[in-house]
Protein backbone atom coordinates (compact mmCIF):
# COMPACT_ATOMS: atom_id res chain seq x y z
CA UNK A 1 0.00 0.00 0.00
CA UNK A 2 1.26 3.45 -0.96
CA UNK A 3 0.50 6.51 1.15
CA UNK A 4 1.19 10.21 0.78
CA UNK A 5 2.61 12.17 3.68
CA UNK A 6 0.17 15.00 4.33
CA UNK A 7 1.73 16.86 7.23
CA UNK A 8 4.32 16.80 10.01
CA UNK A 9 3.30 15.94 13.56
CA UNK A 10 4.45 17.77 16.67
CA UNK A 11 7.46 15.48 17.05
CA UNK A 12 8.54 15.90 13.43
CA UNK A 13 7.16 12.61 12.05
CA UNK A 14 5.33 12.61 8.73
CA UNK A 15 1.60 11.87 8.96
CA UNK A 16 -0.43 9.86 6.45
CA UNK A 17 -4.06 8.86 6.80
CA UNK A 18 -5.05 5.21 6.69
CA UNK A 19 -8.34 3.41 7.16
CA UNK A 20 -7.35 2.88 10.77
CA UNK A 21 -6.51 6.54 11.35
CA UNK A 22 -3.27 8.54 11.18
CA UNK A 23 0.02 6.68 10.75
CA UNK A 24 3.39 8.24 11.58
CA UNK A 25 6.51 7.90 9.44
CA UNK A 26 9.78 9.23 10.87
CA UNK A 27 12.18 11.18 8.66
CA UNK A 28 9.61 11.94 5.97
CA UNK A 29 8.27 15.22 4.57
CA UNK A 30 4.89 16.44 3.29
CA UNK A 31 4.23 15.35 -0.29
CA UNK A 32 6.46 12.29 -0.10
CA UNK A 33 5.05 8.89 -1.03
CA UNK A 34 5.81 5.89 1.16
CA UNK A 35 5.00 2.24 0.67
CA UNK A 36 4.19 0.00 3.57
CA UNK A 37 6.37 -3.07 3.84
CA UNK A 38 4.49 -6.21 2.83
CA UNK A 39 4.83 -7.73 6.28
CA UNK A 40 4.37 -4.44 8.18
CA UNK A 41 2.25 -5.01 11.29
CA UNK A 42 -0.72 -2.73 11.78
CA UNK A 43 -0.12 0.18 14.09
CA UNK A 44 0.64 3.89 14.25
CA UNK A 45 4.32 3.46 13.20
CA UNK A 46 4.47 0.81 10.46
CA UNK A 47 7.62 -0.21 8.58
CA UNK A 48 7.88 1.49 5.21
CA UNK A 49 9.98 2.35 2.17
CA UNK A 50 10.33 5.86 0.74
CA UNK A 51 9.06 5.76 -2.85
CA UNK A 52 8.92 9.40 -3.93
CA UNK A 53 11.14 11.89 -2.07
CA UNK A 54 10.28 15.55 -1.71
CA UNK A 55 12.32 18.19 -3.57
CA UNK A 56 12.70 19.78 -0.11
CA UNK A 57 14.65 16.76 1.16
CA UNK A 58 18.37 17.34 1.85
CA UNK A 59 21.27 15.12 2.82
CA UNK A 60 21.62 14.80 6.62
CA UNK A 61 24.61 16.56 8.17
CA UNK A 62 25.43 13.71 10.57
CA UNK A 63 26.28 10.03 9.90
CA UNK A 64 24.39 9.09 13.09
CA UNK A 65 21.13 10.66 11.93
CA UNK A 66 18.26 8.20 11.90
CA UNK A 67 19.72 6.11 14.70
CA UNK A 68 20.64 8.75 17.27
CA UNK A 69 17.50 10.21 18.81
CA UNK A 70 18.87 13.72 19.25
CA UNK A 71 17.78 15.05 15.84
CA UNK A 72 14.47 14.59 14.02
CA UNK A 73 14.73 16.88 11.00
CA UNK A 74 18.17 16.86 9.41
CA UNK A 75 16.51 15.63 6.20
CA UNK A 76 14.35 18.78 5.91
CA UNK A 77 15.38 21.74 3.79
CA UNK A 78 15.56 25.20 5.30
CA UNK A 79 12.09 26.41 4.28
CA UNK A 80 10.03 23.44 5.59
CA UNK A 81 12.22 23.22 8.68
CA UNK A 82 11.66 26.86 9.66
CA UNK A 83 7.96 26.63 8.83
CA UNK A 84 7.61 23.53 11.05
CA UNK A 85 9.27 25.20 14.03
CA UNK A 86 7.15 28.34 13.70
CA UNK A 87 3.99 26.28 13.34
CA UNK A 88 4.67 24.51 16.65
CA UNK A 89 4.07 27.86 18.34
CA UNK A 90 1.14 28.79 16.06
CA UNK A 91 -0.65 25.51 16.71
CA UNK A 92 -0.09 25.67 20.47
CA UNK A 93 -1.63 29.15 20.61
CA UNK A 94 -4.58 28.12 18.48
CA UNK A 95 -5.28 25.10 20.69
CA UNK A 96 -5.25 27.36 23.75
CA UNK A 97 -7.62 29.82 22.10
CA UNK A 98 -5.04 32.62 21.86
CA UNK A 99 -5.07 34.92 18.84
CA UNK A 100 -1.46 35.83 18.15
CA UNK A 101 0.64 37.02 15.23
CA UNK A 102 3.64 34.68 15.45
CA UNK A 103 6.88 36.04 14.00
CA UNK A 104 9.39 34.25 11.84
CA UNK A 105 11.78 31.77 13.44
CA UNK A 106 15.06 33.21 14.69
CA UNK A 107 17.54 30.55 13.50
CA UNK A 108 20.68 29.14 15.07
CA UNK A 109 23.70 27.79 13.26
CA UNK A 110 25.15 24.27 13.23
CA UNK A 111 28.02 23.67 15.64
CA UNK A 112 26.76 26.37 18.00
CA UNK A 113 25.37 24.36 20.91
CA UNK A 114 27.52 24.99 23.98
CA UNK A 115 25.91 22.39 26.24
CA UNK A 116 25.11 18.70 25.67
CA UNK A 117 24.16 15.81 27.93
CA UNK A 118 25.82 12.53 27.01
CA UNK A 119 24.92 9.11 28.41
CA UNK A 120 27.38 6.28 29.02
CA UNK A 121 26.54 2.65 29.71
CA UNK A 122 28.50 -0.56 30.03
CA UNK A 123 27.92 -3.18 27.35
CA UNK A 124 30.03 -6.21 28.12
CA UNK A 125 33.62 -5.06 28.30
CA UNK A 126 32.92 -1.78 26.53
CA UNK A 127 31.46 1.53 27.62
CA UNK A 128 29.18 3.18 25.07
CA UNK A 129 29.04 6.99 25.09
CA UNK A 130 26.51 8.93 23.09
CA UNK A 131 22.83 9.84 22.92
CA UNK A 132 19.75 7.70 23.33
CA UNK A 133 18.08 6.27 20.27
CA UNK A 134 14.61 7.68 19.61
CA UNK A 135 12.01 6.39 22.08
CA UNK A 136 14.58 4.03 23.57
CA UNK A 137 17.08 3.59 26.37
CA UNK A 138 19.58 2.17 23.87
CA UNK A 139 22.77 4.24 23.63
CA UNK A 140 23.94 5.25 20.16
CA UNK A 141 27.74 5.75 20.35
CA UNK A 142 28.74 8.95 18.56
CA UNK A 143 31.94 9.92 16.81
CA UNK A 144 30.75 13.36 15.71
CA UNK A 145 27.99 15.83 16.58
CA UNK A 146 27.30 18.67 14.12
CA UNK A 147 25.05 20.57 16.53
CA UNK A 148 27.75 20.91 19.21
CA UNK A 149 30.54 23.43 19.40
CA UNK A 150 33.82 22.06 18.00
CA UNK A 151 35.39 22.16 21.47
CA UNK A 152 32.82 19.65 22.72
CA UNK A 153 33.18 17.38 19.70
CA UNK A 154 36.97 17.44 20.02
CA UNK A 155 36.65 16.30 23.63
CA UNK A 156 34.77 13.08 22.79
CA UNK A 157 37.87 10.83 23.13
CA UNK A 158 38.59 12.26 26.60
CA UNK A 159 34.93 11.93 27.59
CA UNK A 160 34.94 8.26 26.57
CA UNK A 161 37.98 7.60 28.75
CA UNK A 162 36.36 9.45 31.62
CA UNK A 163 33.10 7.52 31.18
CA UNK A 164 34.97 4.22 31.18
CA UNK A 165 36.43 5.17 34.53
CA UNK A 166 33.19 6.43 36.12
CA UNK A 167 30.47 4.13 34.78
CA UNK A 168 29.37 1.16 36.87
CA UNK A 169 27.31 -1.82 35.71
CA UNK A 170 24.08 -0.89 37.44
CA UNK A 171 23.00 2.34 35.80
CA UNK A 172 23.88 4.78 33.02
CA UNK A 173 26.24 7.67 33.66
CA UNK A 174 25.28 11.21 32.66
CA UNK A 175 27.86 13.73 31.51
CA UNK A 176 26.68 17.33 31.25
CA UNK A 177 29.32 19.05 29.15
CA UNK A 178 29.38 22.85 28.88
CA UNK A 179 31.76 24.93 26.80
CA UNK A 180 32.69 28.05 28.77
CA UNK A 181 35.07 30.93 28.17
CA UNK A 182 37.67 29.19 30.33
CA UNK A 183 37.31 25.64 28.99
CA UNK A 184 34.94 22.72 29.31
CA UNK A 185 32.92 22.22 32.47
CA UNK A 186 32.08 18.52 32.91
CA UNK A 187 29.44 17.55 35.48
CA UNK A 188 29.04 13.78 35.95
CA UNK A 189 26.07 12.23 37.71
CA UNK A 190 24.94 8.69 38.59
CA UNK A 191 28.48 7.36 38.69
CA UNK A 192 29.44 4.24 40.54
CA UNK A 193 31.19 4.45 43.88
CA UNK A 194 34.73 5.60 43.15
CA UNK A 195 37.82 4.21 44.77
CA UNK A 196 40.48 6.70 45.73
CA UNK A 197 42.59 5.46 42.83
CA UNK A 198 39.75 5.99 40.34
CA UNK A 199 39.16 9.46 41.74
CA UNK A 200 42.83 10.38 41.23
CA UNK A 201 42.74 8.94 37.71
CA UNK A 202 39.65 11.02 36.85
CA UNK A 203 41.37 14.17 38.11
CA UNK A 204 44.50 13.37 36.10
CA UNK A 205 42.43 12.81 32.96
CA UNK A 206 40.64 16.13 33.43
CA UNK A 207 43.88 18.03 33.94
CA UNK A 208 45.49 16.40 30.91
CA UNK A 209 42.47 17.38 28.81
CA UNK A 210 42.71 20.95 30.15
CA UNK A 211 39.14 20.84 31.44
CA UNK A 212 38.18 23.89 33.48
CA UNK A 213 36.28 21.85 36.08
CA UNK A 214 35.19 18.29 36.74
CA UNK A 215 32.43 17.59 39.24
CA UNK A 216 30.67 14.43 40.35
CA UNK A 217 27.13 14.73 41.71
CA UNK A 218 27.81 18.40 42.59
CA UNK A 219 31.13 17.55 44.34
CA UNK A 220 33.97 19.36 42.63
CA UNK A 221 36.77 16.87 41.95
CA UNK A 222 39.08 19.41 40.35
CA UNK A 223 38.82 23.05 39.27
CA UNK A 224 41.76 24.17 37.18
CA UNK A 225 39.99 27.43 36.30
CA UNK A 226 36.57 28.87 37.16
CA UNK A 227 34.11 27.92 34.36
CA UNK A 228 32.85 31.32 33.27
CA UNK A 229 30.10 32.37 30.86
CA UNK A 230 29.09 35.94 30.07
CA UNK A 231 25.54 37.30 30.21
CA UNK A 232 25.64 40.50 28.18
CA UNK A 233 29.32 40.99 28.95
CA UNK A 234 28.95 40.21 32.66
CA UNK A 235 31.09 37.17 33.66
CA UNK A 236 29.41 34.54 35.83
CA UNK A 237 30.99 31.42 37.33
CA UNK A 238 28.52 28.58 36.79
CA UNK A 239 27.72 26.29 39.73
CA UNK A 240 28.12 22.58 38.87
CA UNK A 241 25.16 21.39 36.80
CA UNK A 242 23.49 24.80 36.74
CA UNK A 243 20.96 25.64 34.01
CA UNK A 244 22.28 27.46 30.96
CA UNK A 245 20.62 28.29 27.65
CA UNK A 246 21.94 25.86 25.06
CA UNK A 247 23.06 28.35 22.38
CA UNK A 248 24.70 31.67 23.22
CA UNK A 249 23.40 33.51 20.13
CA UNK A 250 19.84 32.42 20.83
CA UNK A 251 20.18 33.51 24.44
CA UNK A 252 21.40 36.91 23.26
CA UNK A 253 18.44 37.22 20.87
CA UNK A 254 15.99 36.37 23.66
CA UNK A 255 17.66 38.84 26.01
CA UNK A 256 17.46 41.58 23.38
CA UNK A 257 13.71 41.00 22.97
CA UNK A 258 13.17 41.04 26.73
CA UNK A 259 15.39 44.06 27.44
CA UNK A 260 13.82 46.13 24.69
CA UNK A 261 10.29 45.29 25.86
CA UNK A 262 11.04 46.17 29.49
CA UNK A 263 13.01 49.34 28.69
CA UNK A 264 12.00 52.21 30.94
CA UNK A 265 10.81 50.02 33.80
CA UNK A 266 12.22 51.08 37.14
CA UNK A 267 11.70 47.83 39.12
CA UNK A 268 11.77 44.46 37.38
CA UNK A 269 11.20 40.97 38.82
CA UNK A 270 12.94 38.02 37.15
CA UNK A 271 11.22 34.76 38.08
CA UNK A 272 12.99 31.42 37.53
CA UNK A 273 16.08 33.59 37.10
CA UNK A 274 18.72 30.85 37.07
CA UNK A 275 22.25 32.25 37.23
CA UNK A 276 21.19 35.63 35.88
CA UNK A 277 20.58 35.18 32.14
CA UNK A 278 18.13 38.09 32.13
CA UNK A 279 18.49 39.63 35.61
CA UNK A 280 22.12 40.68 35.19
CA UNK A 281 21.49 42.21 31.79
CA UNK A 282 18.39 44.00 33.10
CA UNK A 283 20.37 45.38 36.04
CA UNK A 284 22.06 47.70 33.56
CA UNK A 285 18.74 49.52 33.15
CA UNK A 286 16.63 48.90 36.29
CA UNK A 287 16.53 47.69 39.87
CA UNK A 288 16.03 43.91 39.65
CA UNK A 289 14.69 41.30 42.06
CA UNK A 290 15.71 37.75 41.02
CA UNK A 291 13.74 34.75 42.29
CA UNK A 292 14.96 31.17 41.87
CA UNK A 293 14.69 27.89 43.80
CA UNK A 294 18.37 26.94 43.39
CA UNK A 295 20.52 28.73 45.98
CA UNK A 296 23.84 28.17 44.12
CA UNK A 297 22.41 29.88 41.04
CA UNK A 298 21.34 32.89 43.08
CA UNK A 299 24.75 33.03 44.75
CA UNK A 300 26.45 32.96 41.33
CA UNK A 301 24.50 35.91 39.97
CA UNK A 302 24.87 37.87 43.22
CA UNK A 303 28.65 37.38 43.08
CA UNK A 304 28.73 38.47 39.43
CA UNK A 305 26.69 41.56 40.30
CA UNK A 306 29.05 42.53 43.12
CA UNK A 307 32.06 42.16 40.82
CA UNK A 308 30.61 44.31 38.02
CA UNK A 309 30.56 48.09 38.27
CA UNK A 310 27.84 50.30 36.87
CA UNK A 311 24.88 48.00 37.61
CA UNK A 312 21.72 49.03 39.42
CA UNK A 313 20.79 47.15 42.63
CA UNK A 314 20.03 43.43 42.38
CA UNK A 315 18.31 41.50 45.16
CA UNK A 316 17.82 37.74 45.22
CA UNK A 317 15.22 35.48 46.81
CA UNK A 318 15.31 31.67 47.10
CA UNK A 319 11.74 30.51 46.45
CA UNK A 320 9.96 27.51 44.94
CA UNK A 321 7.64 29.32 42.53
CA UNK A 322 5.62 26.18 41.84
CA UNK A 323 4.70 25.74 45.50
CA UNK A 324 4.79 29.41 46.47
CA UNK A 325 4.01 31.74 43.57
CA UNK A 326 4.45 35.40 44.43
CA UNK A 327 0.95 36.76 45.23
CA UNK A 328 -0.57 39.59 43.24
CA UNK A 329 -0.40 42.00 46.17
CA UNK A 330 3.40 41.58 46.32
CA UNK A 331 3.74 41.92 42.56
CA UNK A 332 2.51 45.52 42.90
CA UNK A 333 6.10 46.41 43.82
CA UNK A 334 7.19 45.82 40.19
CA UNK A 335 6.27 47.55 36.98
CA UNK A 336 7.64 44.76 34.79
CA UNK A 337 8.24 41.00 35.05
CA UNK A 338 10.15 38.37 33.09
CA UNK A 339 9.76 34.65 33.69
CA UNK A 340 11.56 31.69 32.14
CA UNK A 341 10.29 28.50 33.79
CA UNK A 342 11.09 24.83 33.14
CA UNK A 343 8.94 22.92 30.65
CA UNK A 344 6.06 22.70 33.16
CA UNK A 345 5.49 26.43 32.70
CA UNK A 346 4.41 29.06 35.21
CA UNK A 347 0.66 28.57 35.56
CA UNK A 348 0.37 29.58 39.23
CA UNK A 349 2.55 32.66 38.72
CA UNK A 350 0.61 33.63 35.58
CA UNK A 351 -2.63 33.60 37.58
CA UNK A 352 -1.12 35.95 40.14
CA UNK A 353 0.20 38.22 37.40
CA UNK A 354 -3.23 38.27 35.76
CA UNK A 355 -4.64 39.64 39.05
CA UNK A 356 -1.82 42.17 39.48
CA UNK A 357 -1.26 45.69 38.09
CA UNK A 358 2.13 44.81 36.54
CA UNK A 359 2.30 46.73 33.27
CA UNK A 360 4.62 44.60 31.14
CA UNK A 361 5.48 40.90 31.08
CA UNK A 362 8.06 38.93 29.09
CA UNK A 363 7.31 35.20 29.04
CA UNK A 364 10.12 32.90 27.87
CA UNK A 365 9.55 29.19 27.31
CA UNK A 366 10.95 26.03 25.73
CA UNK A 367 7.48 24.43 25.68
CA UNK A 368 4.88 25.99 23.34
CA UNK A 369 2.01 24.14 25.02
CA UNK A 370 2.62 25.46 28.53
CA UNK A 371 3.55 28.89 27.16
CA UNK A 372 0.22 29.04 25.35
CA UNK A 373 -1.62 28.07 28.53
CA UNK A 374 0.17 30.76 30.55
CA UNK A 375 -0.31 33.42 27.86
CA UNK A 376 -4.02 32.58 27.73
CA UNK A 377 -4.24 33.23 31.48
CA UNK A 378 -2.52 36.58 31.05
CA UNK A 379 -4.67 37.60 28.09
CA UNK A 380 -7.82 36.67 29.98
CA UNK A 381 -6.47 38.82 32.84
CA UNK A 382 -6.27 41.93 30.69
CA UNK A 383 -2.93 41.71 28.86
CA UNK A 384 -2.46 41.95 25.14
CA UNK A 385 0.30 40.29 23.13
CA UNK A 386 2.77 42.83 21.74
CA UNK A 387 4.84 40.18 19.94
CA UNK A 388 5.47 36.44 19.90
CA UNK A 389 8.79 35.19 18.54
CA UNK A 390 9.91 31.56 18.03
CA UNK A 391 13.65 30.95 18.34
CA UNK A 392 15.73 27.92 17.48
CA UNK A 393 18.33 26.60 19.87
CA UNK A 394 17.55 22.90 19.63
CA UNK A 395 18.76 22.51 16.07
CA UNK A 396 17.13 19.80 13.91
CA UNK A 397 14.93 18.66 16.81
CA UNK A 398 11.19 19.07 17.33
CA UNK A 399 11.78 21.50 20.21
CA UNK A 400 11.50 25.27 19.90
CA UNK A 401 11.98 28.26 22.19
CA UNK A 402 9.61 31.23 22.23
CA UNK A 403 9.37 34.69 23.75
CA UNK A 404 5.95 36.28 24.30
CA UNK A 405 5.92 39.97 25.14
CA UNK A 406 2.74 41.27 26.79
CA UNK A 407 1.45 44.58 28.14
CA UNK A 408 -1.63 45.75 29.95
CA UNK A 409 -4.34 46.58 27.42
Amino acid sequence: MKLTIEDLGAKGDGIAMTEGGPAYFPFTLPGEVVELAADAPAGPRPAFDLVTPSPERVAPACPHFGDCGGCDLQHAGEAPYRAFKRRLVVDAMERAGVAADVGDLVPCAPRSRRRVTLTAQRAGNRVLLGYNAARSNRIVPIETCPIALPAIEAALPFLRRLATLLTDRRRPLRLLVTATASGLDVAASDAGRLSEQARRQAITLALEAQVARLSLDAEILVKARPPVVEFGGIPVELPPGAFLQAVATTEAAMAELVSRHLAGAKRIADFFSGCGTFSLRLARQAVVHAVESEAPALAAQAAAHRATSGLKPLSTEPRDLFRRPVPAKELKAFDAVVFDPPRAGAEALARELAASPVGRVAAVSCNPATLARDVKILVDGGYRIASLTPLDQFLWSHHVEAVALLERA
